[in-house]
């Protein structure tokens, strides 16, 4: 995967696990059900919205709070290509190459970009295209190592891929 594109879900600052994930659900670890219910807390239409490579923007400190790895496998399995954030939680950050999820930093793009934009990202360039408003951003692009985990769906299937 070297792009994504599609449609922006947007969101605010500190939106952490338990809104993308709430503890209720917790009790499975199956993508295909984590999805059902990611977002539900903070937009209780967003599973009913999103489509398949469509994109969430956020502003600081998206992922923070618990260090739960459902927060970003619900993100993936809901069809969601890409994260962009000015900030994101350490640890979610890890969590998110260790699944295959991709996610940018940049500060410009979290600010320009509005909730239903359409939106593409150059994974190699680091470079996100709002289709909508005709404005570029610069991300930070990721290294070729992280590029070759997510082309994997992440870091158990990039090593196995090694063997």
């Amino acid at each position: 995967m070297k792009a994504a594109r599609g449609t922006v879900h947007k969101y605010g600052d500190n939106v952490d696990t338990d809104v993308i994930i709430p503890a209720r659900y917790l009790n499975t670890s199956k993508p295909e059900e984590l999805a059902e219910h990611c977002m539900e807390d903070i937009d209780k239409d967003f599973i009913s919205k999103v489509k398949k490579g469509d994109l969430i923007v956020a502003t600081k400190n998206f992922g923070c709070g618990s260090s739960r790895e459902h927060a970003p496998i619900a993100i993936k399995a809901s069809g969601i290509s890409c994260v962009i954030a000015e900030t994101f939680a350490r640890i979610f950050y890890r969590n998110a190459i260790n699944i295959g999820l991709p996610i940018i930093e940049s500060a410009e793009a979290s600010v320009g970009i509005e909730d239903g934009d359409v939106v593409e990202v150059d994974f190699d360039t680091g470079v996100i295209t709002n289709e909508t408003k005709h404005e570029t951003y610069q991300g930070q692009a990721f290294p070729e190592f992280m590029q070759r985990i997510i082309d994997a769906e992440g870091l158990v299937n990039y090593i196995n891929s090694a063997r």
